[in-house]
């Protein structure tokens, strides 16, 4: 028995080998998400897993083809994460190479269900009706790991069509589509192919191919110009140091010394972005004094906030990572902070508060600890510094910052998020994107970079992003990276922020749109079985 018709004499009926090849797909698969970018070899695998599935004799025997694809697929695409265990000292670091494969046995949950989905509704179906289905399903399943259990969106599939950095790829249709239809398209575009070699109907494959291959490097329209002024800094200071008190002095001289304007005559308004963990002094006031006196300027909030002021210089205004306390009182009636929130601050050049945004998708173990009666006895912690969780905030929110643009905030790993980073009743000008991506190897920071890149052309808002070890980046609606500075990289960015293109479909309807894409697919499936069966 081969995989499909007479081509590809690979896999047989036995249930082992073809789990070993769900596991080798999911590998696969994963290689065309950044920094590997094969994107060809992923799309491919894809339509693979379709044909696989397909072929399957049971429910079961799809169900687990899935998850093993899921599996493999999840375990490489977040390898990043293992690194991030190196940066704390409450649990071992071997438990990061522990962790990213036993949170693959969830996430290998949602492909396990796109294929036994398509397995019940497209039994009879054969080739190009059960891909349909197969695609439709796929939408869905992502669509559902994006909100389930507080939503993990890491990796749609449909990244893999994202161009390079100068053109936006086939991710172009993402604005009328979303970004989880396209991940429909992916798999229908990778299963095209295999269809097409497996009926030897080589020259259809070989123009479906090439269409493809011109979408993705398709050059983006001529960039419209802003004339509002930006300051992107990157300090790179060291992971280890950005929680050490005797690195608080300079890391804040670091910060300030890529911060001042560079012509002081120029009379426009402009804003200066400091990443993710940019500030450890306390801002607001109202805390006990203690907490000041830990960590703030001179132990007062407001003398901490005027010199931010005076490190950006007169007429720009200051946009900054920093952690805000919420404060109560503890069994015996002392105040004490009770919580925390990952936030961003707006400040003036005089020192004022401007206004700011508490970060809602929080990071689980990153951020807070689940369960914490029960997982802290057993040794587990969270991987940021701090005895106390972080609490969410209440979603997304614009700013409103006058002459300086109305600003859509987005911290660090809440930006791989489709329809979820932007206020639809009080549109920004632009997305800000401060993160901390120093905790994460090599392959963590250009996923970081490729959503906030999808989520532009989603949006048809620019994106800007200021990281503490790269990547920073200036990134237009069309997802172009108009600037930016590497990973490991001290540096500023100066330019203008990109204009905001018009409000696209998926602005308006989110990702009801991506869901009415999976109907519209899963019924041309449905209507071409029944065709087929007469």
């Amino acid at each position: 028995m081969t995989l499909i018709g007479r081509s590809f004499p690979i896999i047989d009926h036995s249930p082992a080998r073809s789990w070993l090849w769900a596991l080798a797909l999911g590998l696969l698969s994963a290689a065309g998400f950044e920094p590997l970018g094969l994107w060809p070899v992923a799309a491919v695998a894809g339509g693979l897993l379709v044909v696989l599935v397909s072929r399957a004799e049971t429910r079961k025997q799809a169900l687990w083809l899935g998850w093993l694809f899921g599996w493999a697929h999840f375990t490489l695409g977040n390898n990043w994460i293992a690194t991030s265990f190196t940066y704390q000292a409450q649990m071992p670091e071997v438990l990061g190479w522990f962790a990213v494969p036993l949170l693959a046995i969830y996430l290998a949950a949602y492909p396990a269900l796109a294929a036994l989905i398509a397995h019940i509704i497209g039994r009879k179906g054969q080739g190009w009706a059960f891909a349909l289905v197969f695609s439709a399903a796929w939408i869905v399943t992502e669509w559902l790991r994006g909100w389930a259990f507080s939503g993990y969106a890491w990796n749609p599939f449909g990244m893999i069509l994202l161009g390079p950095f100068d053109r936006p790829g086939l991710a172009a249709l993402s604005p009328l589509m979303g970004t989880y239809a396209l991940s429909g398209i992916a798999m229908l575009l990778g299963t095209a192919v295999v269809l097409l070699a497996g009926e030897r109907r080589l020259r259809v494959m070989a123009l479906v191919a090439a269409l493809v291959t011109a979408g993705m490097y398709w050059p983006a329209p001529a960039p419209r110009e802003g004339d509002l002024l930006v300051t992107i800094v990157q300090p790179d200071i060291l992971q280890e140091t950005l929680n050490d008190p005797r690195a608080f002095e300079p890391n804040f001289q670091q910060l300030a010394g890529l911060s001042l304007p560079l012509d002081r005559q120029d009379p426009r308004p402009r804003i200066v972005l400091w990443p993710e963990s940019g500030m450890v002094d306390y801002l607001r006031e109202g805390y006990p004094q203690r907490y000041y006196d830990r960590t703030t300027a001179l132990g007062s909030p407001i003398f901490a906030r005027r010199r931010l002021g005076q490190s950006v210089g007169a007429g720009s205004v200051l946009l900054t990572g920093a952690v805000d306390l919420e404060i109560g009182a503890d069994e015996s009636g002392i105040e004490r902070a009770i919580g925390a929130r990952n936030a961003v601050t707006a400040v003036s050049a005089q020192g004022e508060l401007l206004g700011g945004y508490d970060k809602a998708h929080l990071v689980p173990f990153g951020e807070y600890l689940p369960m914490r009666e029960l997982l802290e006895p057993l040794g587990l912690s969270r991987l940021v510094a701090g005895s106390i969780d972080f609490w969410p905030g209440p979603g997304p929110q614009t700013l409103d910052l006058g002459e300086y643009g109305k600003v859509g905030l987005q911290v660090c790993y809440e930006i791989a998020f489709p329809g979820q980073v932007t206020d639809r009743a009080n549109r920004p000008d632009f997305i800000f994107n401060p993160s901390s991506e120093g905790w994460f190897n090599g392959f963590g920071p250009p996923q970081f970079l490729a959503q906030s890149r999808m989520r532009a052309i989603e949006e048809g808002l620019p994106v800007l992003r200021a990281t503490n070890k790269g990547i920073s980046a200036v990134i237009d609606p069309r997802g172009v990276v108009r600037n930016y500075l590497g990973q490991n990289m001290t540096g500023r960015i100066d330019t203008v922020v990109p204009p905001a293109a018009a409000p696209t479909l998926f602005a308006r309807m989110g990702n009801l749109l991506s869901l009415i894409w999976a109907a519209i697919i899963l019924l041309t499936g449905i209507v071409a079985m029944r065709r087929k069966a007469r």
